[in-house]
């Protein structure tokens, strides 16, 4: 079965604003799917989000808790590692900065951890300081599935495999441990500017 699935629109468009192309990038007016398994269905009951790992204490919030927090609508340009990227998508999220005020740590990485077993490496750097979110909500709508509702990661600035789709939890590290795709010889930051797809790039 092919990890990629409806969303893309077919033939390319020219860029209106070119400067916020990444290099080897084209702008998708779509949403494609691609996914390396099947789609987890948790149901809410039973769904929560843990922060874990070199914390002198862990914390978690049941699906009302994590809606309970303040919540943010961030209006971002996002980059998938196969060369689309797409330009203001709108979501509504809990910033990982919210998550992270009561956690204790001399941490300089997490694990980010999914239903499903999927798991993706990044340096706190990349995550804090408004640079990412626990996104539920997509274009004023619940996160479908598809595209890893009800919750994923968001850290735009990342090709789009470092927004971990179904988000379970991040664990904290003290160094760098490399998730799945990573482990495939994906690149361990992934930033779009510089074209960091694979290690060596």
């Amino acid at each position: 079965m092919s990890p990629v699935s409806r969303g893309f629109t077919g033939r390319r468009r020219p860029v209106a604003d070119a400067s916020r192309l990444p290099p080897g990038q084209y702008e998708e007016r779509g949403f494609p799917v691609l996914a390396a398994g099947p789609t987890p269905h948790t149901p809410l009951e039973a769904w929560s989000f843990r922060i874990d790992g070199a914390v002198d204490s862990a914390v978690s919030w049941t699906w009302d808790e994590l809606l309970a927090l303040p919540a943010e609508t961030p209006t971002v340009d996002i980059h998938c590692v196969t060369k689309w990227s797409k330009f203001d998508t709108l979501w509504k999220g809990v910033s990982v900065d919210t998550l992270l005020a009561g956690v204790s740590s001399e941490a300089g990485y997490l694990t980010a951890w999914s239903d499903g077993g999927y798991t993706t490496n990044l340096p706190l750097d990349d995550v804090t300081d408004g640079k990412a979110w626990v996104a539920y909500e997509y274009a004023g709508e619940p996160l479908h599935p598809e595209h890893g509702g009800p919750a994923r990661l968001l850290v735009p600035h990342l090709y789009f495999w470092k927004s971990a789709k179904w988000v379970r939890g991040l664990t904290l590290t003290l160094g760098d441990e490399p998730g799945f795709w990573e482990t495939y010889g994906y690149h361990n930051r992934g930033d779009p500017w510089l074209e960091q797809r694979y290690q060596g790039d």
